[in-house]
């Protein structure tokens, strides 16, 4: 099945290496061709990143040195300071890489010393590229302690040393760049964390490789069309036909989640909203929710137990999708309720919070369910459902994010800058991130109602929940305007979804 039009693919080490075979191949490109373009472009990145002084070119033996050989060049022709610094022996160069050391005019590279990066106003990290994995070795790991400690603008080939291009996992020690620029596509690793924390500003240079290439990308990065084709209301439209939300939730002392997620589901364009709650909070949510009906079930000691299951579900009733989680708390009937519904509620569900926290190590109850499903656990959550340690999942976000969504049968969107929707079968979507405002108590719930409220318009499990990543992302945005990101809350993203999903 190929992407849609909506995800942008972010080809990893392996496919990108096929993909230069193409080009070279069948295409009849010549490689040193493929250098020289992306040199080019890397020259471009350079000088406007770095308009004036010195440039420190860190070389490595591969093709990634290659391409910032011809940086160096480009860059002295154009008159700039440019010293060339070999890690490894120059005789060490092949190929194309010894055949751009050839044109190299000036002064030959002169043997790495980490003194000739003070004086450098920017930093060519061409010293590790996309094919390079696991943690540095020698001499590399120094070097790149170096380039770390020197106070240039870094600016990174393809990908920066240390960073996995294709996972964004980094081991060991990698380069922070100021800017890296990419070629062709730009790579996994550049968008997921940790990665996305050292590429700074991503500019993808065309090197001339014509659409077509065999093979198809496996993550992507959503584009801002992916709220294109969300259904509109219309003339004809009614409350039911523009979705119905059931958000089933909340505990003695938690009614704000259950509400947000009910007011967020309203303002992303859900119809009809519910919340289904403990009786005891009735009072409480109909003072929140003047638009939203409250329905009230039998609770245990303020909290909902095994014995509202029935009530439960049929309040379920007419709802297109359910949230299943905000505030519902820990309590062992609890969490015993939630297990026992998510077999028996046949409608999409969104599993947020409490939710989640019930199904940690049992992730495989998931796989009765025939309807879509969607998780949206932080790391700390996804690490509780996997039972691995959360700094774990921080490491590698890429894997854990697959393989919660493997074990479950279910969609995970592992929230994070660079939240992830992991299918079951593999493929990622990745969120262009850039909205910090969003890094405040709320805004998880936030993000569950309007999920929902995707579902309930009738969105596919993985459209769905790339919608509401993406619309998210853009009322974070519209929030910060007005407050700055430090005085976002979250009942400001709220307000600011419809302007941002109807741009």
């Amino acid at each position: 099945m190929s992407d849609p039009a909506w995800l942008e693919p972010l080809p990893d080490a392996e496919l990108m290496r096929a993909t230069d075979r193409w080009a070279i191949e069948a295409q009849g490109i010549p490689g040193l061709e493929l250098m020289e373009r992306a040199g080019e472009g890397l020259a471009r990145v350079v000088a406007h990143a770095v308009p004036a002084g010195p440039i420190a070119v860190v070389c490595g033996k591969g093709n990634n040195g290659g391409d910032g050989l011809v940086a160096a060049r480009l860059l002295r022709r154009a008159g700039r300071d440019v010293d060339v610094l070999a890690v490894w022996d120059p005789a060490e160069l092949r190929g194309d890489a010894a055949a751009q050391l050839r044109t190299l005019p000036g002064p030959p590279p002169e043997p790495y010393a980490a003194e000739r990066l003070a004086g450098a106003e920017g930093i060519i990290d061409a010293l590790l590229g996309t094919g390079s994995g696991g943690a540095p070795r020698e001499p590399a790991a120094h070097v790149i302690g170096d380039i770390l400690a020197a106070s240039g603008r870094v600016i990174a080939a393809d990908v920066p040393s240390g960073v996995d291009a294709s996972t964004g996992e980094v081991p060991g020690a990698a380069v922070r760049a100021t800017v890296t620029a990419t070629f062709h596509q730009a790579k996994p690793g550049l968008w997921i964390a940790p990665g996305k924390e050292h590429a700074g500003r991503v500019e993808v240079i065309d090197i001339g490789i014509p659409p077509g290439a065999p093979g198809e990308a496996a993550v992507g990065l959503i584009r801002p069309d992916v709220l294109d084709d969300v259904p509109r209301r219309g003339a004809s439209s009614t409350k039911f036909s523009s979705g119905v939300v059931l958000v089933l939730g909340g505990s003695r002392g938690l009614t704000g989640a259950p509400a947000m997620a009910a007011l967020a589901a309203m303002r992303a364009g859900a119809g009809y909203v519910q919340v289904a709650a403990p009786a005891n909070l009735e009072p409480s949510l109909a003072l929140k929710l003047l638009e939203a009906m409250v329905v009230p079930l039998p609770e245990e000691e303020g909290a909902l137990g095994p014995g509202a299951a029935e009530a439960a579900l049929q309040a379920v009733g007419r709802a297109d999708a359910v949230v299943l989680g905000p505030g519902l708390g820990r309590a062992a009937g609890t969490q015993e309720l939630v297990r026992g519904l998510v077999a028996r509620i046949d409608l999409p569900l969104v599993i947020d919070a409490d939710g989640l926290n019930a199904l940690a190590g049992r992730l495989e109850l998931l796989r009765e369910r025939t309807w879509p499903t969607i998780l949206t656990p932080h790391a700390g959550e996804l690490g509780r459902l996997l039972e691995v340690d959360s700094a774990e999942i921080g490491r590698a976000r890429l894997h854990h994010a697959r393989a919660a969504a493997e074990r479950a049968g279910a969609h995970i969107v592992l929230k994070g800058d660079d939240s992830l929707v992991a299918a079951p079968a593999g493929h990622v979507a990745v969120s262009p991130g850039g909205a910090p405002a969003l890094a405040t108590a709320g805004t998880g719930d936030v993000l569950s109602g309007l999920t929902a409220a995707m579902l309930a318009k009738g969105l596919a499990p993985g459209h769905a929940a790339c919608a509401a990543v993406q619309g998210h992302v853009l009322a974070g945005r519209v929030a910060a305007a007005p407050h700055g990101a430090d005085g976002v809350i979250a009942s400001d993203v709220i307000a600011a979804l419809p302007a941002a999903l109807s741009r």
